[in-house]
């Protein structure tokens, strides 16, 4: 398990900084991941699009939106990664592959952001914050504690954020196709699983938890659906989990640090 942290000031590059979700209905919305996480919401107005920062402990550690009704109906939490320059990391992706959905631009006096799509059509923003570094509490209960790639590429989506980011790939131990991204300063920021079968490659999240199975009770009983119920793993107990609109995520209580 990674310890608690509270962010102050910027993560560095490549570091997952930020995540949001859009979906149809804030109020549902509300409820659902209120129950499950003990999240509270803050509207910052008209002027930012009722866009709202979920909060834990007074702090934001995640953003939501109500999408526009001609949106998709496809939903999934967004991952951001941390850039000191966003301008430069996009045309270091696009040189390496990747399609730029939205070009950079300033978010008001908060930040300067992108989204693009990795070569195997992950998508994934990127934040440089100014008044807001990101989520400013990780790796406790309620907030992100690990990222995740899944794609049917894992070679073409290595090459891409080694190039990216500097990334080192660290091919994980066990019979199945996992690979952990670390930092230029060895520190793990996520890992990559490939699957033939995948349909939509995407980034995917892992919220910590005090209890998995609560977690999934709360979120069946509050209208989610479980993909997969919890289970014990080397890294913890983990379950899968989507939301009253489709979007997945996973829940896990990390296994304490070895020697403890």
């Amino acid at each position: 398990m990674s310890p608690m942290v509270h962010v102050t000031s910027n993560a560095p590059t490549g570091t997952p900084n930020w995540l949001d979700l859009g979906i149809p209905d804030m109020a549902r919305a509300k409820e659902f991941y209120g129950t499950v996480f003990g999240w509270e919401f803050q509207d910052y107005g008209p002027e930012a699009g009722h866009y709202h920062a979920v909060m834990l402990q007074g702090k934001p550690v995640a953003g939501m939106m109500k999408n526009p009704d001609d949106a998709p109906s496809e939903y999934w939490w967004q991952t951001y990664f941390a850039t000191e320059d966003c301008d430069g990391t996009v045309k270091r992706a696009s040189d390496a592959g990747a399609t730029v959905l939205m070009a950079p631009d300033d978010i008001m006096d908060q930040g300067r952001m992108a989204v693009l799509s990795d070569p195997t059509g992950a998508q994934f923003g990127l934040w440089q914050g100014r008044a807001h570094v990101g989520s400013q509490i990780v790796n406790e209960p309620g907030s992100l504690v690990w990222s995740e790639l899944v794609t049917a590429d894992p070679g073409a989506a290595g090459d891409f954020y080694r190039a990216v980011f500097e990334y080192t790939l660290e091919d994980m131990p066990g019979g199945f196709d996992y690979t952990v991204f670390n930092r230029p300063d060895g520190r793990a920021i996520g890992g990559m699983l490939g699957r033939p079968d995948t349909a939509r490659p995407a980034w995917t999240v892992y919220f910590e938890v005090a209890d998995p199975d609560e977690a999934v009770r709360r979120a069946r009983d509050t209208g989610g659906t479980v993909v997969a119920e919890p289970e014990d793993s080397p890294y913890g107990r983990i379950a899968a989990v989507k939301d009253p609109f489709g979007a997945e995520f996973n829940v896990m209580r990390s296994a304490p640090p070895e020697g403890t």
